[in-house]
């Protein structure tokens, strides 16, 4: 038997829990601050019995500070488990990096030399794809950045579960392959989808809330809700709140990038 799709405005989220799902980061520290005070602003006037921080992936490369941001996000799980963090490309991506520095990798042409920095780590970059691939160069980066990332950081990253559900939502970093049960879905498909799932126009048996593909305010479908709002650019970091059958978009805003 089919199980029948849900519509968003029928969603629901647990009783007595209020749910923020926030967006991705790409080392926007200021911004992850300043989501946090407005989310600890909203849950002491409300009071609500139980909540959750979502965080949908995609921590690092592209703005200032990804270290700043990993520690940020470090310190708040210790500090109450109801804070959660998914896995997106770019997090993975940079673990690949450390395991093996590609020259041609996400991590190098997409955002990762300002993750170098903000440990300290000068990577050269050559203009897109790395010029003088045997270079000593890359591998002398390489070795200085895994001696400056804490093993702390690696341990967070290798940690990350790739979806999360709460009630009538499915929490993840890029989408969903309509048609597959949501428990079956390939971790590949979880933090990469994009055309086939954005094209699909029929109802998922969740609501599927994700980031991934930059969109210029968060967009509100049927079956679906994108709270990527490309943070290190404009300025603007966006959030789902789902507190039982309401929902609405937060975003914080500050310099663009």
């Amino acid at each position: 038997m089919t199980t029948p799709g849900i519509h968003f405005l029928d969603a629901r989220g647990p009783e007595g829990m209020r749910i923020y799902a926030v967006g991705d980061v790409h080392g926007r520290l200021d911004l992850l601050a300043a989501m946090y005070r407005r989310i600890a602003a909203e849950i002491r006037q409300a009071r609500p019995a139980d909540w959750r921080v979502i965080h949908l992936g995609d921590y690092v490369d592209r703005g200032p500070d990804s270290k700043g941001v990993i520690d940020f996000l470090i310190e708040v799980r210790k500090r109450d488990p109801r804070h959660l963090m998914l896995a997106g490309n770019h997090d993975i991506g940079f673990l690949d990096f450390l395991d093996s520095p590609d020259p041609d990798g996400l991590f190098i042409r997409y955002g990762g030399i300002q993750t170098a920095q903000s440990y300290g780590v000068a990577i050269n970059e050559g203009g897109g794809a790395w010029f003088g691939r045997s270079d000593a160069a890359l591998r002398q980066g390489h070795a200085a950045l895994v001696e400056a990332v804490p093993k702390s950081h690696v341990e967070f990253l290798q940690s990350l579960p790739f979806s999360l559900t709460f009630g009538d939502f499915f929490f993840c970093h890029a989408g969903i392959r309509p048609g597959i049960a949501l428990e079956s879905q390939s971790t590949q498909d979880l933090i990469w989808i994009r055309d086939v799932f954005h094209n699909h126009s029929g109802l998922h048996p969740k609501i599927v809330v994700h980031g991934h593909t930059p969109v210029p305010e968060a967009e509100v479908m049927v079956n679906r809700v994108n709270i990527d709002t490309l943070a290190y650019q404009t300025g603007n970091l966006s959030a789902l709140v789902v507190d039982g059958a309401d929902k609405r978009i937060l975003v914080v805003s500050g310099e663009r990038g």
